[in-house]
């Protein structure tokens, strides 16, 4: 019996294109070269409790680079992302204190208005067909002025009350902000956040119909919009997405500290943008992973820990910080191109 001639329809990738089509190679090859660089330049960087402490500030950037990461890819940015972090946690801790609930209670209340605020972005963005950029600076504005006058309003200062005595603290602060013991090495909870949100990202873009409309909306939304996608109800889902990650860090911010200072946050929506770029996303949308934002976010933290650990004048972060960003997106543009050159 003789064999069946191969189908020529189907198309024989090579492990070795199937590795230049992965957005995150970039980020992954920077990565292991700031690895590599801080273990030779800062004796302490290898230590288990160093290497915890970049797990830590890598997982409080990469809780919000993950959603940020998905909107990036649909098409879309959120400069609002920042202070919607603080927003959560000042919503958490001021309705806590003013209605003397269990903390609980604010924690839930703060989930649906930070969800809500999400669901507007996405909702002025696909009825006003505004840029996103417009529309999540005016949010970004508006939660700036709120943050900072309500808290002056109910708390008479620009920091919220304590509420460490409070009922249903100690547990809140068990799933927000302890830190676990491995041997004789602590390990934030927000690590955990972070792993859990990489996964369920990556499932969602690679394994369901969701993640197919993500990348068609941010390839070309109209052509999606011709085929049957959601467009409106998958950019009103990213934002929401984007806000649900506010709420953990806001959590987390709240719980780690029992108060909150409402200036927090400007500027940050721009390191969450930067750690989604260098991990492989296009500013044009329809291209990137959540593991690259991963790889993007343990970028930032090895840099501004081994920064740290290097005995080195932290005033040269952001100078490394841009030089990353410029490198990581020449090689993201280079491996895209030589992985379209050998399809």
């Amino acid at each position: 019996m003789s064999t069946p001639a191969p189908d020529e329809r189907l198309l024989r990738v090579s492990p070795l294109r199937k590795l230049l089509g992965r957005p995150e190679l970039g980020s992954v090859v920077g990565a292991l070269a700031v690895f590599v660089f801080f273990a030779f330049a800062a004796d302490s960087f290898l230590r288990a409790s160093s290497l915890s402490t970049v797990l830590y500030a890598s997982s409080t950037i990469g809780i919000m680079a993950v959603p940020v990461a998905l909107l990036m890819i649909g098409g879309e940015f959120d400069l609002s992302a920042g202070v919607l972090v603080t927003s959560s946690a000042l919503v958490s801790s001021m309705f806590s204190y003013q209605m003397t609930a269990n903390v609980w209670v604010g924690v839930g209340v703060s989930l649906l208005v930070t969800l809500a605020i999400g669901a507007f972005n996405g909702f002025m963005l696909t009825r006003t067909k505004l840029p996103s950029f417009i529309i999540t600076l005016g949010t970004f504005l508006m939660l700036t002025g709120m943050n900072l006058g309500f808290t002056k309003l109910i708390d008479g200062t620009v920091s919220t009350k304590t509420i460490a005595d409070m009922e249903g603290f100690p547990t809140a602060r068990d799933v927000f902000a302890s830190t676990l013991t491995v041997g004789d090495v602590n390990f934030k909870i927000t690590i955990l956040w972070w792993f859990a949100l990489v996964a369920v990202a990556s499932w969602i873009l690679l394994r369901t119909r969701a993640g197919n409309w993500i990348f068609a909306v941010g390839g070309n939304q109209d052509a999606a919009r011709a085929v049957g996608v959601p467009v409106a109800k998958t950019k009103i889902g990213l934002y929401m997405g984007v806000a649900f990650g506010a709420w953990i860090s806001g959590q987390h911010l709240l719980f780690s500290y029992d108060v909150v200072q409402s200036g927090e946050g400007v500027g940050n929506e721009l390191i969450y943008i930067i750690a989604a770029v260098i991990g492989g996303c296009l500013i044009t949308g329809g291209y990137g992973s959540a593991a690259g934002s991963a790889v993007g976010a343990l970028i930032f933290g090895m840099t501004s820990k081994g920064i740290v650990f290097a005995e080195w004048n932290p005033d040269w972060f952001k100078f490394f910080l841009g030089a990353m960003l410029l490198l990581a997106t020449l090689l993201n543009a280079w491996v895209r191109k030589r992985a379209e050159a050998t399809t």
